[in-house]
């Protein structure tokens, strides 16, 4: 006899200031959640590209009105749709709008900033851009594919 148990996916929104003390809300909340969801590994990527997307939507980006910006993370862990083999970590960090499409730039080596969207591209699967009338999403993906075991100090 086979037994098998789909696990539900659970997603959660805030509403932050639109002040750099907005992106430790937003970690604390983030890691407050997940902390017993999902590998340690996978926790600390999602924190740190959740802080770099909004301290980018603080530097370069409207807030929403009321001066805020609303982040919000979506877990699918694995086995629950056939599609998902490893837990699964979408991050959306929604703004205002900035007057330039986020991109990843080249910049110098001992630039003291210009990095963020290098990093989120490097910690996570996928990530992109939404817009519609109201503003912009800025998202990632992190599925834990990365090869944990290298990445974890002794």
């Amino acid at each position: 006899m086979v037994v098998s148990m789909a696990l539900a996916e659970r997603a959660w929104c805030v509403v932050i200031p639109h002040h750099p003390r907005g992106a430790r809300i937003a970690r604390q909340r983030l890691t407050t959640e997940l902390r017993n969801a999902v590998h340690p590994t996978l926790l600390a990527d999602a924190v740190a590209v959740l802080a770099e997307l909004v301290g980018n939507a603080v530097r370069h980006a409207t807030p929403l009105p009321g001066g805020v910006v609303r982040v919000a993370w979506r877990l699918r862990p694995a086995g629950s749709d056939q599609e998902v083999d490893r837990d699964t970590v979408e991050v959306r960090v929604t703004d205002g709008g900035a007057t330039e499409q986020p991109r990843i730039r080249a910049i110098a080596a001992d630039a003291i900033d210009g990095r963020g969207l290098s990093i989120v591209a490097a910690l996570s699967d996928r990530w992109g851009v939404d817009r519609d009338g109201l503003g912009q999403s800025v998202w990632a993906e992190l599925s834990g594919s990365l090869d944990h075991d290298r990445r974890e100090s002794p």
